[in-house]
């Protein structure tokens, strides 16, 4: 669907947000966007958005207003902190919140709004910078399905599958799930790819092979040749995915999940941050790995040809 008599704001402008709302201004919906830093909202301007001074400004006569932020704190301070735009929503503007958040604080935010006659929508996404661009996410919606309805055309613009999952805090649930999958995905492709170059094997040629079976994923199809091609600039940065883990692990916990795997690859991750990595693209896990395999960087760099 293109174009729209409803307004939308989007506020929140990194690796995820530009390419979303760069699809809603292109499918002619009246997008209005606003980031902390200016210069990243620029460029919207040349897809037909108009850029705000504030948030308050952008959200303004809005019928539906994406948040896209890197932290629950940041989402808390947007919506209700002293410059936020919760007391300026008019009643029944609609909140859909794609930023990957804690499910229980999502709850007491949808709450919150909900005696506003604001309704909110965790609506988390998955496909990466390049779905983001493409306009091919995966959306996981909680929240009320009439709210889901009336901001289903604008996600459309953005999103190829939307899942409405259950109730406020469920998209969280959800992408926490996803995260968990997608991380042991990658640290157990590194391994294998690690494996291969110690017994003097193509590792490409592995993951060939391993594209036309059971192992075939995602992670394996994008994330390994990056690793392979040594391609560390960031579609999705190391301290991303190691918060993201963070979440998942206090709702492991919280729920008494037995997630000894989790565990694990949330340290690993924390270790790869530690080491430098935390703003190289999260496939680097895979050079952490080879590096304390004893994998010479010579070596490594060769694997890459």
């Amino acid at each position: 669907m293109t174009g729209s008599a409803g307004s939308v704001a989007f506020i929140g402008i990194g690796v995820m947000g530009a390419g979303m709302a760069a699809n809603l201004a292109q499918k002619g919906f009246a997008t209005t966007v606003f980031n902390r830093s200016a210069a990243k909202a620029a460029p919207l301007a040349a897809a037909g958005a108009r850029v705000a001074a504030s948030a308050r400004e952008a959200v303004g006569g809005a019928e539906v207003v994406f948040l896209c932020l890197p932290a629950t704190s940041n989402v808390e301070a947007l919506l209700f902190g002293p410059e936020g735009i919760a007391d300026i929503l008019a009643a029944g503007t609609v909140v859909v919140d794609t930023s990957t958040i804690d499910p229980v604080a999502t709850r007491a935010f949808a709450e919150s709004l909900a005696a506003r006659g604001v309704a909110m929508l965790d609506a988390p996404v998955s496909g990466g910078q390049k779905g983001a661009v493409d306009g091919t996410l995966t959306c996981m919606v909680g929240g009320p399905a009439e709210a889901l309805e009336t901001a289903r055309p604008f996600l459309a613009a953005m999103a190829t599958t939307i899942v409405h999952i259950g109730a406020s805090g469920a998209g969280q649930v959800a992408k926490a799930c996803n995260q968990i999958c997608v991380s042991a995905n990658l640290v157990g492709a590194s391994e294998a790819m690690a494996l291969a170059m110690k017994m003097g094997v193509d590792p490409s040629r592995v993951r060939e092979a391993l594209l036309g079976g059971a192992a075939r994923s995602v992670v394996l199809e994008r994330h390994v040749q990056k690793l392979l091609d040594r391609d560390f600039r960031p579609g999705f940065r190391t301290a991303l995915i190691t918060k993201d883990l963070t979440i998942a692990a206090k709702a492991l916990n919280d729920a008494q999940v037995f997630a000894p795997v989790s565990a694990a690859i949330l340290q690993i991750l924390k270790g790869l941050a530690a080491s430098g990595r935390q703003d190289d693209d999260w496939c680097s896990v895979g050079d952490l790995i080879q590096q304390l395999s004893a994998i010479e960087p010579a070596d490594r760099d060769t694997a890459s040809r």
